[in-house]
Order: structure tokens, then sequence, then C-alpha cells
């Protein structure tokens, strides 16, 4: 079916078709009951601005954008990103704002997409997701002049403004709650450490280590179910293996207690466990996990909201979201106790005999 128009709306209306603009837009220039005849013609007809003519006039595409530079096999099974999404989204169904999301192999890419956007109008804005050490978008989005919203700790974004939790203080949470049952010995097992944020937390479990006088060391991986069950069970074939693990993400914590199992461990008499981002998956296996708990779907529409007033042409500064919390469950308890040091060999014992009194003389 032919997509309907303007002139189609003018025709069955009875007007021209800048007045039809008018009343679509919104603008002074048709009565009252013209516009509002106008706009019921036009919803039977089911029109819908066209999004690419608007840009190339001057106006706004009306839609937001999302890339992401992650392993498509990772972010499936990530439930993270799906209940990011969904906050985002939640916000820009308010004014049904789409949100055009795709995956970029590198950053290279990604941002090659950025440019090709703005150039186009495709959309208004962008969300800024997986911020790196050394990373590139940032300077080129400024200079771009696209609005964007970090998703992230305010930490080299430029003028861009951030929406973020204090990833460094909920890891020091975790190391002190598990020194606090007597752990001495523990471990982490990271996101990629080109993240910002896999820094920003191996930084803050290095410190809150130390400062402890604990054990602790942070092995990298990808947040797939793989590789967190293959460092697991590195980690635990150590003759001094922790008797607590953190991971980064709540994939390579179930994972990582799958291979406990498989190991003979058990959870958590043998080691605890500990998953960053709470989710579903936590609690449908057994021993449920102890997860570091946040609103992750108010963190989307908290950067939704910022990024509309931001390409509005509003100032918007940095949002701080509360701290993620720990939520305890059955996968940690105290450390299992050191075996008891074997008993001094006694000496000898020589046999007693019975001895019979004397008779009397």
């Amino acid at each position: 079916m032919k997509r309907p128009t303007m002139n189609d709306i003018a025709r069955r209306a009875g007007v021209t078709k800048g007045a039809v603009s008018f009343a679509l837009n919104n603008r002074p220039g048709v009565s009252a009951p013209t516009r509002r005849r106008i706009l019921a013609i036009a919803e039977e007809l089911g029109w819908q601005p066209n999004s690419a003519a608007r840009a190339l006039s001057g106006g706004t595409a009306g839609a937001f954008g999302l890339v992401i530079d992650r392993p498509a096999r990772t972010l499936g099974l990530e439930p993270f990103f799906m209940q990011l999404i969904s906050g985002i989204q939640s916000e820009l169904i308010t004014d049904a704002t789409p949100l055009v999301f795709t995956m970029a192999e590198d950053q290279a890419a990604e941002i090659a997409l950025y440019r090709s956007w703005w150039a186009r109008r495709r959309v208004d804005g962008v969300f800024l997701v997986d911020l790196q050490a050394e990373d590139a978008r940032v300077a080129v989005l400024e200079e771009l002049g696209m609005p964007a919203v970090v998703i992230g700790a305010p930490v080299g974004t430029g003028r861009l403004p951030a929406v973020w939790s204090d990833d460094a203080a909920a890891v020091s949470a975790v190391v002190r709650y598990l020194a606090g049952l007597g752990h001495r010995r523990l471990a982490r097992v990271g996101g990629p450490a080109r993240l910002r944020h896999t820094a920003i937390r191996t930084a803050a479990f290095d410190a809150a280590v130390a400062e402890l006088g604990l054990t602790g060391r942070t092995v990298e991986a990808d947040y797939s179910g793989e590789r967190g069950a293959a460092v697991t069970r590195a980690l635990l074939a150590q003759p001094a293996r922790p008797t607590a693990i953190l991971y980064d993400n709540d994939v390579m914590a179930v994972s990582g207690l799958t291979a406990a199992h498989a190991l003979g461990l058990r959870v958590p008499a043998d080691v605890s466990v500990v998953a960053w981002d709470d989710s579903a998956l936590c609690e449908l296996v057994e021993p449920p996990l102890t997860a570091l708990s946040r609103d992750i779907a108010a963190y989307g529409a908290h950067a939704a909201r910022r990024l509309r007033e931001a390409a509005g042409g509003r100032a918007v500064g940095d949002r701080q979201d509360p701290a993620p919390r720990l939520t305890v469950r059955d996968s940690v308890a105290a450390p299992p106790a050191p075996p008891a040091s074997p008993a001094p060999p006694m000496s000898p014992v020589s046999p007693v005999r019975a001895v019979r009194p004397a008779p009397p003389a």
C-alpha cells in the first residue's frame, strides 16, 4: 500500500498542503476546528512523518542510537544489557521515540557509524557504553557536536554527561563483608581489562585487599560462561586456593559455581561465590548466588531522560545512581576451617599390672 502523504490529507480535508503542515507540526496558521479535522484524517490514513525528509529540512530525526561493541554470543547471554535497553525503552516510549540499536565489530566501526548517522541526521543523539581506558569516541562525538550520554563513571568523558553508580564502593563493600566472615584468600574474575569500569573495580579490589591485609588477585575474562569456568578451574586448582571468588557478571558466576561443583567442591562450604549485577540467573541455581544488586532498568531510564534533555539543547550534568547493594544468599559462608595440626606422638605406655597386697604375717 502506498504511504499516505500530506497531499493525501490535504485532498481529503479540502485544505492546502501548507495548512496540513501547520496542523501536523502544531504551528499557528489554522483554526482549531480545521486542526482537529486534519489530525483526525491523518490518524485515519495512518500517516507518519518521514524522518529523512524532516532531517533534511533542518528538523530532528526523532530517534536515539545505541551501538555496542561486544561479541554477539556474549551479549545474547548477559541480562545486564537486556535490562538496560528495557529501561531506555520505558522512557523513550513516553513520546514514541524509537531506539536505533546495532552492534559494531570494533571502535573504529562504531565511530564510522556515528559519523554516518550524524551526517544523514539518522539520530538526534547516542548512548555511549563500555568506555575504554584509551577511548577515541568521546573526542569524535564532541567534534561532531552530537548529543551523547555516557553510561558509566564520569572519568575521561570530556564534556559528555554521565549516568553512573559507584563501582569502587561496591567492590570495597564485598571485600569487607567477606573479610568479616573470616575469608583471607580472595579472587576476582574480572571483565576485559581495556574497559574503564574493569580498571575501576580492579583498583578498588586491590586497595581493599591491601588495607585489610588479605591475599587477593584478579584474573581477566570476557564475561562469557566458557571463560568464567576455565578461570575458576585454574584458581581452584592452586595449592592455596581462594576461599571466596567475586565475578564481574552473573553469567561467569553461574559458570564458576558449576565448575566448582564439577571439581567436587561444595559452595559455600569449600568456596564462596559472589556475582556482580543480580539477575534471575542468580536465583535459579543451587545454591542461589549472593550478588550485587541495582535497578538497571532505572539506570537506563535515567540515561534516556538525560539524552532527551541534551538533544533538546539543555545543559545536562552527571547523575549518580545509588551504588549496588549486596544481596546475601546461600552461596556465601565463613571459610572452611584450616586442617588441625597433627597431635604429637604419644610416648609408649607400659602395660598396667595389678599388684596384690602381701598377706598379713
